[in-house]
C-alpha cells in the first residue's frame, strides 16, 4: 500500500541539497570563497586541516553583513545576489542561496561577520541543520567562516572521500582557477599549518593576469605562451594559449573560464583541441588559460548544482571564436616553439657527461637552472598570407640528390654567410642522414629534416587544397592494391575528399582498389605504402571526428609519403632551401604528428655545457 505524500522538514531538505552542492571539501571550499570574492574581498585567507575534511576557515576583507544578512544567510534560497529577481542577468558567482545553508545541515558551520558602520562583529553557528541564536564576537573587517568535521550529520558520506591528500589537491586545483579568474584579488592557503599558496594581488589588465598566470601556471609558460586577444559580435576571448610543443597528457592544464567563472565544458575542450588541430601529439593536450567574456543575458549558468557548466545562447559563436582564435594565434606565431627541446638536449647532455666524469665541474648543472633559451624565439617576417614554395624549390626534394660520399660537413663557400642572421641560421651539418647542424647568432639549431620537411610539404597541400585543389599527376600505369574490404570501402568512401588532394582512387572489384593519379608534390611515392596507410587512419578515425580533422589526419599521412626521408644525404644548398623554407611557414615548429622540429642552444648555455662560465 502506498503511503501519503509529505512535505520533508527542512533539516532533510537541506542534507539532500548538500548532497548537490557539497560533495567533497573543495565543494563547499569554493562555495565559501566565491562568496567572499562577491563580496568584494581583496584578500582571501584559508585554513585547513586534514585537508578541509576536519575543518575550513575562510577569512576575507569583504564588505561583510548585518546581523538580519546573518540570520538569513543559513536560510534556503536567500541571496543577496539577485537585487532585481532575475534569473537572466547574473553577474555574481554565487546566487542560488543554497550553500551555507547546506553545507551547515551536514557539518558545524560558524559565520561571523561585520560591517563598516557595526560596533562589532555576530557570530551565528548551524550545528548539524539546528541554528543557534546568533552572539557577539570579535572580527575587524569582512567576514570568517568556519566550517568543522564535514558530513558529520552524514556519516554515510565519509567514505566516498578519497584520502588527505588527494582531498587536499583538490583544495588547492579550486583555489588555482579561482585565483587565475580574479587577479586583483590576493590568495592565501595553508593546510595543517603549512603554507601551499601564497599569491599577492596583481595590477589589474593583461600585465596583471599574465604575471598571476606565471605564478601558478610556470613562468616558462607565460613567457612562452601566445597571448589571445580576439573578438566575435559581443564575445572576447583572452588569455594565454600554450605553444603546441608545451603539451601534456592529460587536460588538467587547459582552464577556461567565462565571465570569471571556472567551468568544465566538454565542448569548450573539444574547440580547444580543434583550435590546436594537427599540431598536437595524438593523446596529448595542450596548456592554456582563456577568458570567455559575453553578457550575462547570453549565458545561462544556472543548468548545474555546483555551477561546473554552462549554457551559451550561441554555443556555435562561441565554439567557432575558440577554434578560429586558436588556430589563427598559433598561425601568427609561425615556427615558434618552447625552450623544452633545448632544456631536454642540455639535461641529456649534462647527464651522460655527469657519469662519465663524476669530478666534472658542471656535474651539478641542471636545465632548469640555466635559463635555456631553447627555441623561443620567433621567426622574423610575415606568416598570415603564407604561400606555398615556388616550384623550383619543391622540386629539389623530388630528385635524387648527387652528393660526395665524404663526411657531409658543408664546404663554408657552399653556405651564405649572411644566413647566420636568420632565425635557423645557416646550415653547416648534416648528421647520420637525418639531422641537420646549422649556426646561428648566438648558438646552433638542431633540425630533424624529416619532420621539418613533412611539414612542409602538409602546409603546401592544405595552401592548395584552399585555392584549386592539390594538383596531381597521372600515373604510366594506375597501381591496383588489394587489401581487406572494410579498408577498401573507408578509402572509396573518402574517395572525393581524397581527390581534393590530387589522389584519384576507384572500385576495382572485391577486396582492391585502383589508383590512377597522385599528388604531384610527392613525386614518385610507393603508392601501395601510401594508400594502405590512408586506408589504416581511416579506420583509425572511425566516424567520430569532424570532416576537418579527418582532411587534417589523412594529409599528415600523405605529406609524410611526400617528405624528405630520414636517411637522405642533402646538399648544403638543399639544407639551406629547407631552413628559409620552414622560417615563414605556418606551424613549421611542429611536424604533422606534433612533435618539434628543432631544437636551439645558445652559445652561453654551450659554454655552461663544458664549464667554460
Amino acid at each position: 500500500m502506498m503511503t501519503r505524500i509529505r512535505q520533508l522538514p527542512d533539516r532533510l531538505v537541506n542534507q539532500i541539497a548538500a548532497g548537490e552542492v557539497v560533495e567533497r571539501p573543495a565543494s563547499a571550499l569554493k562555495e565559501l570563497v566565491e562568496n567572499a570574492l562577491d563580496a568584494g574581498a581583496g584578500k582571501i585567507s584559508i585554513t585547513l586541516k586534514r585537508g578541509g575534511i576536519d575543518e575550513i576557515i575562510v577569512t576575507d576583507d569583504g564588505s561583510g553583513m548585518s546581523l538580519d544578512d546573518i540570520k538569513l544567510a543559513v536560510q534556503r534560497h536567500a541571496t543577496s545576489k539577485l537585487p532585481d529577481d532575475n534569473l537572466v542577468h547574473i553577474k555574481a558567482l554565487g546566487f542560488r542561496g543554497e550553500a551555507l545553508p547546506s553545507i551547515g545541515a551536514v557539518s558545524r558551520l560558524s559565520l561571523t561577520s561585520i560591517m563598516a558602520d557595526m560596533d562589532h562583529a555576530w557570530r551565528l553557528v548551524v550545528d548539524a541543520g539546528h541554528v543557534h541564536d546568533p552572539e557577539p564576537a570579535a572580527l575587524k573587517q569582512g567576514s570568517m567562516i568556519a566550517v568543522n568535521q564535514l558530513f558529520k550529520a552524514v556519516p554515510a558520506r565519509l567514505k566516498f572521500l578519497k584520502t588527505e591528500r588527494t582531498e587536499q589537491g583538490q583544495c588547492v586545483d579550486m583555489v588555482k582557477r579561482l585565483a587565475m579568474a580574479w587577479p586583483t584579488v590576493a590568495f592565501d592557503l595553508s593546510n595543517d599549518g603549512r603554507s601551499l599558496i601564497r599569491l599577492d594581488a596583481c595590477l589589474p589588465g593583461a600585465a596583471g593576469l599574465k604575471r598571476r598566470l606565471s605564478a601558478i601556471m610556470g613562468q616558462s609558460f607565460a613567457d612562452e605562451a601566445a597571448e589571445m586577444d580576439a573578438v566575435r559580435d559581443r564575445i572576447t576571448l583572452t588569455g594565454l594559449v600554450g605553444l603546441p610543443t608545451m603539451n601534456r597528457p592529460t587536460t588538467g592544464h587547459v582552464f577556461l573560464f567565462v565571465n570569471g567563472r571556472p567551468i568544465n565544458d566538454r565542448s569548450l575542450l573539444g574547440a580547444v583541441r580543434a583550435g590546436y588541430g594537427d599540431t598536437l601529439p595524438r593523446g596529448r593536450h595542450p596548456m592554456c588559460a582563456l577568458f570567455i567574456s559575453l553578457p550575462p543575458e547570453d549565458v545561462d549558468v544556472n543548468v548545474h548544482p555546483a555551477k561546473a557548466e554552462v549554457r551559451f545562447k550561441d554555443a556555435a559563436a562561441v565554439r567557432g571564436l575558440l577554434v578560429g582564435g586558436i588556430r589563427a594565434r598559433l598561425e601568427d606565431a609561425g615556427i615558434q616553439a618552447t625552450s623544452e627541446g633545448g632544456q631536454q638536449a642540455l639535461a641529456r647532455l649534462s647527464s651522460s657527461s655527469s657519469s662519465s666524469s663524476s669530478s666534472s665541474s658542471f656535474s651539478g648543472f641542471t636545465a632548469g637552472g640555466s635559463g635555456a633559451r631553447g627555441i623561443s624565439h620567433v621567426a622574423s617576417g610575415p606568416r598570415a598570407h603564407y604561400q606555398p614554395a615556388p616550384p623550383a624549390s619543391a622540386h629539389m626534394w623530388q630528385s635524387p640528390v648527387e652528393a660526395p660520399p665524404a663526411a657531409r660537413q658543408i664546404d663554408i663557400n657552399e653556405a651564405d654567410e649572411s644566413a647566420r642572421h636568420n632565425l635557423l641560421g645557416a646550415a653547416k651539418a648534416q648528421l647520420h642522414k637525418t639531422y641537420i647542424v646549422a649556426e646561428t647568432e648566438d648558438g646552433i639549431a638542431i633540425i630533424d629534416q624529416h619532420a621539418a620537411h613533412e611539414r612542409l610539404v602538409m602546409e603546401r597541400m592544405k595552401a592548395a587544397m584552399a585555392e584549386t585543389g592539390v594538383p596531381s599527376q597521372a600515373l604510366l600505369l594506375p597501381e591496383v592494391i588489394n587489401m581487406q574490404e572494410h579498408h577498401c570501402e573507408a578509402v572509396l568512401d573518402a574517395a572525393d575528399m581524397l581527390g581534393k588532394m590530387g589522389l584519384t582512387v576507384e572500385n576495382f572489384g572485391v577486396g582492391a582498389v585502383v589508383v590512377r593519379d597522385v599528388p604531384a608534390m610527392l613525386g614518385n611515392p610507393n603508392v601501395v605504402q601510401l594508400v594502405q596507410d590512408i586506408a589504416e587512419e581511416l579506420i583509425e578515425l572511425g566516424d567520430s571526428t569532424s570532416l576537418e580533422d579527418r582532411i587534417n589526419h589523412v594529409l599528415a599521412t600523405v605529406s609524410c609519403h611526400g617528405s624528405v626521408r630520414a636517411g637522405r644525404i642533402l646538399n648544403g644548398d638543399e639544407m639551406n632551401a629547407l631552413l628559409r623554407e620552414m622560417e615563414v611557414t605556418p606551424r613549421s615548429g611542429q611536424c604533422n604528428h606534433g612533435r618539434p622540429t628543432w631544437v636551439s642552444l645558445s652559445l652561453t648555455e654551450i659554454e655552461t655545457l663544458f664549464g667554460r662560465k
